[in-house]
């Protein structure tokens, strides 16, 4: 898609237009490139859908000089006010979030992140952890939280990344995500002392590499979603435990 220098417009969703610009980079994404199906996916019109996306916030990534400007990034922000008596977070199908949601603090689950295949590598994902920091300082969020994925269901190739993030990166009990249900896997899979730490640590995502950077953490158990054709990792990040130089270097703002 990228075939000249980006010109990003970064905002959250304005209107449903918006919405579908930054669903039919969730179906590049997650359907036509990662193999993802779900019960509400419009194969069709081209669009990866669920039943939260009504509820939250979109923070969406334009390359405006890109041929028709489509959303080329995008972030799906829910809050913990914006859910009525009885509503769940996405995160409560795989993950008992008891430890946050009983502590009173201010949460914002982060989901269908994605950035395009031909932004990767580049400044797109700075961009959106830019508006996103920016979302979290207006809204006064105090801990931010929901799944990351290591692509496909066979835990044997990532056994030594999956360990490493257990042994190295648990969340302390305060804050701890735990797998729940028949889905649900130990990610305790090799001793610490056995795992190739550089080998390992460079098969984790990109992603999952940027949250424990802010000083984030995994939960404890992985969470085999056969849909999406993914392992999903909890992940939680406390904003006061971010360190300051990376709140400088996400200093910046989002329009919307």
């Amino acid at each position: 898609m990228a075939r000249q220098t980006p010109e990003f417009e970064l905002r959250l969703a304005r209107d449903a237009a918006d919405i579908r610009a930054g669903q039919r980079l969730r179906y590049s994404v997650f359907v036509e490139e990662m193999g993802g199906d779900g019960p509400l996916v419009d194969h069709e019109a081209r669009l990866e859908r669920d039943a939260l996306d009504d509820r939250a916030d979109h923070l969406l990534l334009f390359d405006k000089a890109a041929p028709g400007g489509p959303a080329v990034g995008a972030y799906r922000l829910l809050r913990g006010d914006m859910l009525g008596p009885g509503e769940l977070f996405y995160s409560d199908g795989e993950y008992d979030l008891s430890a946050l949601t009983g502590s009173g603090r201010r949460l914002l689950e982060l989901g269908r992140s994605c950035v395009h295949r031909d932004y990767r590598g580049g400044p797109a994902l700075m961009r959106l952890w830019q508006g996103l920091l920016a979302y979290v300082e207006r809204h006064r969020i105090e801990v931010m939280f929901g799944v990351a994925s290591f692509h496909g269901t066979d835990l044997a190739p990532i056994a030594p990344a999956l360990s490493l993030l257990h042994h190295r990166h648990l969340a302390p009990p305060e804050l701890r995500l735990r797998a729940i249900g028949d889905n649900a896997r130990s990610m305790d899979l090799i001793p610490e002392a056995e795992i190739d730490r550089p080998a390992a640590m460079r098969d984790v995502p990109v992603l999952i590499k940027a949250y424990l950077r802010l000083g984030g953490f995994v939960g404890e158990g992985a969470w085999i979603d056969r849909d999406f054709n993914t392992t999903d990792i909890g992940i939680v990040v406390d904003i006061a435990r971010v360190p300051a130089r990376m709140r400088a270097r996400y200093a910046g703002g989002v329009r919307g």
